[in-house]
C-alpha cells in the first residue's frame, strides 16, 4: 500500500482527539514527546490547534539512537520557537530527571502567582501527548518511578486516559498516541514508517527499506559499510544497496537471487533496535 492512500483514523483516535480538546482546559502545560531522529515528522500538527496557549515542554526521545550533533540543533530550534527542551533516552532513564525542573521552570511565572496567593504546593497538571511508539509510556514510567503506564514497543496500545503522580505536586495525564489522518508530505507518513510509528502490515516493506538505505547511503554511508560489509558507491540507489547488503549476509534463494523481502526486515529491525548507529533523517528548517 502507497503512504499517501493510507487510511489509519480509527475510532479511538478520534476519541482521544476529543478527550484532549475535554481536559486541556484543566492543564498546567503541555509535555510533547518526540523522536529525536525524526522531530518534524513525529509531531501531530493538530495538536498545536487542540493544545493552543498552553506552555509546551518538548521531550526530545530516543537521543541514545540519534545523531548527537543534529540532536544538539534540534534543541536549539525548539527552544527558538519558545519551548523548554530536554533531552532524554527513556529506556536507561539518562535526562528523565531534568523532566520535574523543567516543567517548573516552564510555569516559573504561575508558581510565583501561586506563592504570592499564597498557594504554595498546588498541584501542577501536565498532559502528555505524542504520536504511537514515541516511547510515552516508557517515559512516564521513569519519570514517575512507577509501572502504571503500560510499555511496549509497538504503536496504539495506550488507549485510554491515566493519571500518573510525578511527586506531591506534580501529575501527568498519560493520553493515548494519535497520528492525523492525511499526511500532505509522503516523506512524513515514510520517516514514520522507519521508525515503526506506523505498522508495517500495511506497508509494502521493500519499498520502505529501499528508502532508508538510500538514505542511510547518502548520508551515513560509513555505517552501512561498517554493518553490512559492502562498499557505498556515491549516489548508489537504495534498491542496489538492499541486493550488495542482503547477498554480503547471504540471504539467497534459488538461482542465486537476493532474498531482497528478508534483507528488508532485517534492515528495519536493526535500524529500529539502534544497531547501526546514531541517526538522524531531517535537520532543522532553515530560520
Amino acid at each position: 500500500m502507497q503512504l499517501e492512500s493510507l487510511s489509519w483514523f480509527p475510532g479511538h483516535m478520534t476519541k482521544t482527539r476529543r478527550m484532549i480538546a475535554a481536559e486541556i482546559g484543566n492543564m498546567d502545560a503541555v509535555c510533547e514527546i518526540v523522536d529525536a531522529r525524526i522531530p518534524l515528522s513525529s509531531r501531530n500538527p493538530d495538536l498545536d490547534e487542540l493544545t493552543a496557549g498552553k506552555p509546551r515542554l518538548v521531550v526530545l526521545g530516543h537521543i541514545d539512537q540519534a545523531d548527537p550533533a543534529l540532536t544538539a540543533r534540534w534543541a536549539a530550534w525548539f527552544r527558538g520557537a519558545g519551548h523548554e527542551v530536554i533531552e532524554v533516552d527513556a529506556k536507561s532513564g539518562a535526562g528523565v530527571k531534568r523532566f520535574a525542573p523543567a516543567v517548573r521552570s516552564l510555569l516559573r511565572d504561575k508558581l510565583a502567582a501561586y506563592e504570592a496567593k499564597g498557594q504554595v504546593g498546588r498541584v501542577l497538571r501536565v498532559m502528555v501527548l505524542g504520536i504511537p511508539n514515541v516511547g510515552k509510556s516508557t517515559f512516564i514510567n521513569k519519570v514517575s518511578g512507577r509501572k502504571t503506564a503500560r510499555a511496549e514497543d509497538r504503536p496504539g496500545v495506550t488507549r485510554s486516559k491515566q493519571w500518573v503522580p510525578v511527586d506531591k505536586t506534580l501529575e501527568l495525564l498519560d493520553t493515548p498516541g494519535i497520528l492525523w489522518p492525511k499526511f500532505d508530505d509522503p516523506g512524513v507518513g515514510m520517516r514514520l514508517a522507519f521508525t515503526g510509528a506506523i505498522r508495517d502490515e500495511v506497508l509494502d516493506v521493500e519499498e520502505l527499506a529501499m528508502h532508508l538505505m538510500a538514505y542511510l547511503g547518502a548520508h551515513y554511508p560509513a555505517a552501512v559499510e561498517a554493518r553490512y560489509k559492502i562498499r557505498v558507491a556515491e549516489g548508489e540507489d537504495g534498491w542496489a544497496l538492499l541486493e550488495k547488503a542482503g547477498r554480503a549476509r547471504g540471504f539467497l534463494i534459488s538461482g542465486g537471487e537476493v532474498n531482497t523481502e528478508r534483507m528488508s526486515r532485517v534492515l528495519l529491525d536493526e535500524f529500529r533496535g539502534g544497531k547501526l548507529g546514531r541517526f538522524t533523517l531531517e535537520t532543522p528548517p532553515e530560520a
